[in-house]
C-alpha cells in the first residue's frame, strides 16, 4: 500500500519504542516518506523506556530490564526482521538476537535466596488447594466481571497464596504487587502459561547481546535516518486541539523547545495523522549516585498531564487518574554497579552456579526490600570497556528499612545499597575490599513504574484507535489491546502497528494475533502438573 499524497504528514509525540516502530510501519508497509514523519520527544535521548546510558568513568545506568520472549512477541519479532542489525547489515535484528539467545540460554540455579544465603527449593509452587482453586475460577471468569479489582481481592489480603514460592517468583519477574490490578494479572497467567510450567528457571526469557538501547532502539534509529525521519528531541507536546463536533480529529498539537521561551504550534492539515503516547511508565524518574540518594519525585507526570488534558477534551480517550494518582503503590527503585575488572561478578558466579547472562533474576525472599539483581552477559554496554563489568538490580518495597542498611531504600545512596546486597548474600565481612573495585553504584527511583498495573475499569484505557477518530490514535502501556499484556515490547510494537494500519487503510498486511498458547492442551496439562508440584 502506499500513501498516495507525498504532501500528508505524520506526528508522533513521544519517542519511545512504540512511535519508532509506528514510523517503521509507516514507511514498510505503508509507502510514507520518511522526510513526512515527524517524531517530538521530551527528553534529550530517544528510546522512551529502553534506556541504556552511561560512561566507562562515571558508571552506567540500567534503570530496568526488558525480558523478551521468543514465543509470544508475534509483532515485535516480525517487525524486527525487516531492521538490519547495526553489526552485520545482512542481519536482521531479530534474527540476531536468536542467535545469541540460542547461544547463551537461561537456566536460574539460584532463583530465590533465603536469609541463610541458601538456594531455595523452587521445584514446588507451594500451593494449597484453595490457591488452586481460586486459580482455576480466575482463569474462567469473565473480564468484564474483573473491574476496580486487586489480585488481593480474589484471594484474600493475607492468604497463604502470598507465601507461595510460585507468589516470590511471578511477582519479582513482572514486578506485581498484591494490590495490582487482578485485569492483568489474569492476562500475564493467560499469556504466559507455558511460561508459569517453568518459571522456577526462566528458561523462556530471550536476551539481547546488549541492552535493550543498543540492541533494539539504535538500530530502529538507524533504519528511520536512513528513510529521513525527522527527530526533535527536547521538545515537549503539552496539548491538542481538535476539530469541533463529535468525532475525534487533531486539528493542532502545541508544543515547547527545550531552547525557546515560546510555545509552538503545528497545524495538521487534511490527511495528516498523529499518534501519541498517553502514559510513560518512567515519567519523573531520577538518579542519584554512590554518594547521593535518588530523589522521590511525585509531582504529576508530564505524559499523565497530557493525557488528562486531552481526555478532558473528547470523550473516549481514557482516565490517567487510575494510574498516575498513587506513587507510593507504582513506584521501585533500581540500581546498577559498575566494577572495574570481574572479581565481583564471579564471585557471583560461584555462588549462584550460573555465569554472567545465564542466570536471569535472583531474588532474595525474606529481604525487606525484597531485592533481586540481575547479571546480564558481558559486555552489556557497547562503550563499557574490556576490564569493567556491571549488574543491576531493583527492589520493590521502598520504604521500609534495609536488613543491614537502617534505612529505607529510597533514602539510600547507591554505596548503601551495595552494603545491602553484600549482607543479602553475606559477605559483609569483604566488603572494603568488593568497594575498591566499585566505580559507581547508581540508584534510579521510578514514582510510576508499575502504574500500567494499577486496579482499573476496562473504559480507563483508551482504545488505539478511539471510536470517532479520523486521524488519532495512542500508543503505549496505557492503551487497551484485547488479550494482550501490559508491560512488553511486544504491547509497544503492537500497538503501534494497529495505530497505523488502523489510520492508514492498510489491508495487505496483518497484524499477528496473541498466540493462543494458553488454549492449547498441553499447555493447560502442564499448567495442572505444576500447580500439584
Amino acid at each position: 500500500m502506499t500513501t498516495g499524497d507525498n504532501t500528508r504528514q505524520a506526528y508522533f509525540v513521544g519517542g519511545g519504542l512504540a512511535s519508532l516502530a509506528g514510523a517503521a510501519y509507516l514507511i514498510r508497509d505503508c509507502g510514507f516518506p520518511g522526510a513526512n514523519i515527524h517524531i517530538l520527544e521530551g527528553m534529550h535521548i530517544l528510546g522512551g523506556s529502553n534506556d541504556g546510558i552511561g560512561t566507562p568513568e562515571g558508571g552506567f545506568v540500567c534503570r530496568g530490564g526488558r525480558m523478551l520472549n521468543e514465543e509470544t512477541y508475534e509483532n515485535f519479532w516480525e517487525l524486527f526482521r525487516s531492521i538490519p542489525s547495526l553489526a552485520d547489515p545482512e542481519v536482521s535484528v531479530t534474527d540476531e538476537i536468536f542467535e545469541f539467545d540460542h547461544a547463551h540460554p537461561t537456566c536460574a540455579k539460584a532463583r530465590l535466596i533465603n536469609k541463610d544465603q541458601s538456594l531455595m527449593d523452587v521445584s514446588t509452587m507451594g500451593f494449597n488447594q484453595k490457591d488452586r482453586n481460586r486459580m482455576l475460577k480466575l482463569m474462567v471468569t469473565k473480564e468484564t466481571k474483573l473491574d476496580d479489582l486487586t489480585i488481593q481481592d480474589w484471594f484474600g489480603a493475607d492468604s497463604h497464596f502470598f507465601t507461595t514460592q510460585f507468589w516470590y517468583m511471578w511477582q519479582t519477574t513482572f514486578a506485581f504487587q498484591k494490590w495490582s490490578s487482578l485485569f492483568e494479572f489474569r492476562r500475564y497467567m493467560n499469556r504466559m502459561m507455558f511460561e508459569y510450567s517453568r518459571i522456577e528457571t526462566l528458561e523462556g526469557v530471550t536476551r539481547t547481546k546488549l541492552n535493550q538501547y543498543d540492541s533494539v532502539i539504535l538500530p530502529l534509529k538507524a533504519y528511520l535516518d536512513q528513510h529521513g525521519v525527522d527527530f526533535s528531541v527536547k521538545c515537549r507536546v503539552t496539548d491538542l486541539d481538535f476539530a469541533e463536533g463529535d468525532g475525534i480529529t487533531v486539528t493542532g498539537i502545541h508544543m515547547v523547545r527545550a531552547d525557546a521561551e515560546e510555545e509552538e504550534t503545528i497545524t495538521l492539515n487534511a490527511g495528516d495523522i498523529c499518534i501519541a503516547t498517553n502514559g510513560c511508565m518512567t515519567d519523573n524518574a531520577s538518579l542519584g549516585d554512590m554518594h547521593t540518594p535518588a530523589p522521590m519525585q511525585v509531582g504529576a507526570p508530564m505524559s499523565g498531564e497530557f493525557w488528562a488534558r486531552i481526555a478532558a477534551k473528547k470523550e473516549g480517550l481514557g482516565n490517567p487518574a487510575p494510574f498516575f494518582s498513587n506513587p507510593e503503590e507504582t513506584n521501585w527503585e533500581s540500581f546498577t554497579v559498575t566494577c572495574r575488572g570481574s572479581a565481583l561478578l564471579e564471585r557471583i558466579e560461584a555462588f549462584s552456579g550460573n555465569v554472567p547472562g545465564s542466570g536471569a533474576l535472583m531474588t532474595f525472599k525474606d529481604s525487606k526490600w525484597l531485592m533481586s539483581i540481575v547479571v546480564a552477559g558481558q559486555p552489556h554496554f557497547a562503550n563499557q570497556t574490556e576490564d569493567e563489568t556491571i549488574f543491576w538490580g531493583y527492589a520493590l518495597n521502598t520504604d521500609v528499612e534495609g536488613d543491614f542498611v537502617h534505612k529505607a531504600m529510597r533514602d539510600c545512596t547507591g554505596e548503601e545499597m551495595l552494603t545491602e546486597l553484600m549482607g543479602q548474600l553475606g559477605w559483609t565481612d569483604d566488603l572494603d575490599a568488593i568497594k575498591a573495585d566499585v566505580i559507581n553504584v547508581i540508584p534510579c527511583m521510578m514514582p510510576y513504574i508499575i502504574s500500567m498495573f494499577q486496579p482499573r475499569k476496562m473504559a480507563d484505557r483508551p482504545q488505539v484507535v478511539p471510536a470517532g477518530s479520523t486521524n488519532f490514535g495512542m500508543v503505549s502501556q496505557f492503551v487497551e489491546l484485547k488479550d494482550d499484556m501490559v508491560f512488553t515490547e511486544e504491547f509497544s510494537v503492537r500497538a503501534a502497528r494497529t495505530a497505523v494500519y488502523t489510520l492508514m487503510g492498510v489491508t495487505d498486511h496483518t497484524i499477528c494475533p496473541v498466540t493462543p498458547h494458553s488454549k492449547t492442551f498441553k499447555t493447560k496439562l502442564n499448567a495442572v502438573k505444576t500447580s500439584y508440584r
